[in-house]
């Protein structure tokens, strides 16, 4: 199993990164990323904590740990002068909270992160068929979620991301142990979201390409 959106008590998760490292490597994972919740009052800070937790864990873990930031609730005007920041500062993984069903993001939020240098649209909700073809294009991924709630518009994602050929990433946005899932879980909610089982092979494979690029970042 692989997963790149998840959070640490950084933000609103409830472990510290060793933690959620071993934890999820007893799950038998293999690249993990914390993508904790920040503005431009934190990016800074929070990418600097995971930057040293990675630099020392992956000295000793079979699991690889991935520092990156979920910038979240940003007004669309602000998004691409944050994550120009944040890559420059060595994010390794960048993801933007998406216009979800279960919270008022701004409206544009979407179209605004896809025009900058993020790698996944986490929960993009009713996302456009032209902002879909624009994840496409500048090769960004559009997240099938497992978190409840985010969920909501996975059938919606996944039947747009077809009809244009976006690339889907299963996360599970996962904020407690309890959010952890296998990769048989992850194959169900792909095929509950209609996708069938070679596209679940796919997008499982985006994953991993995806947790090459920032491993190697």
């Amino acid at each position: 199993m692989i997963d790149l959106h998840t959070h640490s008590l950084y933000s609103d998760g409830e472990l510290l990164p060793a933690e959620a490292l071993r934890r999820v490597t007893v799950l038998g994972y293999r690249y993990l990323a914390i993508t904790d919740h920040v503005d431009a009052s934190n990016f800074d800070l929070v990418l600097d904590r995971l930057r040293r937790a990675a630099t020392s864990l992956n000295q000793v873990s079979t699991t690889v740990l991935i520092p990156g930031v979920e910038f979240t609730h940003i007004p669309p005007s602000q998004i691409a002068s944050l994550v120009t920041q944040a890559r420059s500062m060595g994010a390794a993984l960048i993801v933007v909270h998406g216009e979800t069903l279960a919270e008022p993001v701004a409206p544009g939020t979407n179209r605004a992160a896809l025009e900058t240098d993020i790698d996944i649209l986490a929960h993009p909700g009713l996302l456009t068929r032209a902002d879909a073809e624009l994840a496409r294009e500048r090769g960004i991924m559009l997240e099938i979620s497992a978190r409840p709630g985010h969920s909501l518009a996975n059938g919606h994602v996944a039947a747009l991301a077809r009809q244009v050929k976006a690339n889907l990433i299963l996360n599970t946005d996962a904020h407690s142990p309890r959010n952890y899932i296998t990769r048989e879980r992850a194959y169900q909610i792909g095929q509950g979201a209609g996708l069938s089982l070679e596209e679940c092979h796919q997008m499982l494979a985006n994953s991993e390409a995806l947790a090459r690029r920032a491993a190697a970042r």
